[in-house]
């Protein structure tokens, strides 16, 4: 959450607003807010903490566990007409990586602006794959990662 606060500037900039669900009380949240959160970061979290006890929003994409009464950590980007376009869920010893969701954000305005594909690793302003039905198939098209490790961040 510091890590995404940090960054929410950044994801405004973008148009994009961010929502944090957990299954945590109301209290809870501002209790870490005020105790955690401002001190982590200046300001604190400046987006909503939606409380979500009982899981009903997790339970609706399929991330909430009953048995721990717990969301597993995942990230969802949503587009304008509410269709997820990305979506992330890692073990809970794993943090998330903003950066990734950043530029994952940025090459969905990209596909959304232009119609283009984005290969792996693509930043703005690096070359990008044909528009769909430019060519019959994307064979010939190198989706150069480097190190495929990175596929798997």
């Amino acid at each position: 959450m510091a890590a995404v606060a940090v960054k929410y500037p950044a994801f405004q900039d973008l148009g994009a607003e961010v929502l944090t669900v957990s299954v945590d009380s109301v209290t809870t949240h501002q209790e870490w807010q005020q105790k955690e959160l401002s001190r982590m970061v200046e300001g604190g979290v400046r987006y909503p903490m939606i409380s979500d006890p009982g899981g009903k929003i997790g339970s609706l994409f399929g991330i909430y566990d009953p048995k721990a009464d717990h969301d597993m950590r995942s990230h969802f980007l949503i587009d304008p007409q509410g269709v997820i376009q990305a979506m992330e869920v890692v073990a809970a010893p794993v943090g998330r990586n903003v950066v990734e969701i950043l530029r994952q954000l940025r090459a969905l305005q990209h596909h959304a602006a232009t119609g283009e594909f984005m290969p792996c690793g693509w930043e703005p302003g690096k070359p990008t794959l044909a528009e769909e039905g430019e060519a019959s198939s994307l064979s010939g098209k190198i989706w150069n990662c480097g190190n495929l490790g990175m596929l798997f961040d």
